[in-house]
């Protein structure tokens, strides 16, 4: 398990891809600049002399973002203390939040162990699958390091905001950076509302579930499954480091085909107290590895049967009665198609057996995936496994 430093992070800027010297800044020339960089548009890439011409771009505002290029440093040093930069020791101090104000960007903190071990698949091999929309950390290496500048951060907009000193602005809002569950947000909620002490999740949600749930003095038993490689060991390497006490166990497989494995089947036959997860969102972020749930099962349709209805089986045996089902989703819009996720999931869950037993939301602002794209509140559905089987199977 890798745990990145500022001054590693900053030197990741100051390289080129083949990992030799690009000279030193002062080398490099306004006049150069402007004679070689380039602009990255849909329809490929265009000299940023001419570019600057055609849409009359003042020369002032090119200046200021050469002068942010220049100085690259000081922006990314304060991204560096307030998404990357981990809270050590590793231990959560604040009391749960309240079930009535579940909010994913209280304590974001919280978050930066989480993106600091996985920097590289969170901020830039996670794909939108939305748009033809750029990472984040490919946006930054584009810029600082090969002189290719993403015709966003031209537009009037966006050089308004570097113009009053808030580049950073532009890149957070700007470019894609995949979503993170806060561990705050996992750790109050067995506290205030699952309370559970032995827990599987379906996926490892970037080891944030881990975390979360393995702060709770009361949770003695933690079993996750993802498809990522990096992901189980990284998370089993987590485990092993800071909650040595605990009992972790990893699986690193997609989690439909547990219910083909008749040694985890048999050992964990409504064993558990909670299964909680968010699950993939269909295509909402197109995650690495041939073995993703979106790469399986080709249509939407063959999703929610492939995937997402063998996983509710699973967690249907491996509950124990009177246990509970949680699974925050949201509905959300792909093109002008909208993609009920919460609807068509929930219409499952009930048919597999469990009953529905409350529903939340969880605000979040750093993402808007729902259908209505005003609204920033994903939902928490919670479910409970009756003390009598109601279990039908697959259809």
């Amino acid at each position: 398990m890798h745990i990145i430093t500022e001054r590693q992070f900053l030197h990741l800027f100051h390289i080129s891809q083949k990992g030799s010297d690009k000279g030193s800044d002062s080398e490099k020339t306004y006049k150069d600049f402007i004679q070689n960089a380039r602009v990255k548009t849909s329809g490929g890439f265009i000299p940023l002399k001419q570019y600057i011409k055609e849409r009359k771009i003042p020369i002032t505002d090119i200046r200021e973002l050469y002068e942010n290029i220049i100085h690259r440093d000081e922006y990314l040093s304060r991204f560096y203390e307030k998404s990357l930069k981990p809270v050590l020791p590793l231990s959560i101090t604040e009391s749960p939040m309240p079930i009535t104000n579940i909010n994913n960007n209280s304590q974001v903190k919280y978050k930066n162990m989480i993106r600091n071990m996985y920097y590289i698949d969170i901020l830039k091999n996670t794909q939108s699958g939305l748009e033809n929309l750029p990472s984040f950390l490919s946006v930054l290496e584009d810029m600082y390091i090969h002189n290719i500048i993403d015709y966003k951060i031209l537009t009037p907009s966006a050089r308004h905001y570097i113009k009053n000193g808030r580049i950073g602005s532009v890149l957070s809002s700007y470019f894609f950076r995949a979503s993170i569950m806060n561990p705050y947000l996992v750790y109050s909620l067995n506290h205030r509302l699952l309370k559970g002490s032995r827990i599987f999740t379906p996926t490892l949600g970037w080891t944030s579930y881990c975390y979360g749930f393995l702060e709770c003095p009361f949770v003695t038993d933690y079993v996750g499954v993802d498809v990522i490689p990096k992901v189980c060991k990284t998370t089993t390497e987590f485990a092993r480091q800071f909650y040595p006490e605990k009992t972790t166990e990893i699986y690193c497989q997609p989690s439909e085909t547990l219910l083909t494995n008749p040694g985890f089947m048999k050992k964990y036959a409504e064993w558990f107290d909670v299964v909680f997860f968010s699950p993939p969102y269909y295509r909402l972020e197109l995650y690495a590895g041939s073995k993703q749930s979106t790469t399986q099962y080709k249509s939407y349709s063959e999703w929610l049967e492939g995937y997402w209805a063998r996983t509710i089986q699973l967690c249907y045996h491996v509950l124990k009665k009177g246990g509970k089902l949680c699974y925050i989703i949201s509905d959300y819009k792909d093109g002008d198609q909208p993609i009920m996720l919460v609807k068509d999931t929930n219409k499952i869950t009930q048919y597999m057996g469990f009953r529905k037993h409350r529903v939340l939301k969880m605000h979040n602002k750093s993402v808007t995936v729902n259908v209505n794209q005003d609204n920033n509140d994903e939902t928490i559905c919670l479910f409970v496994k009756p003390d009598a089987d109601a279990s039908v199977g697959m259809r």
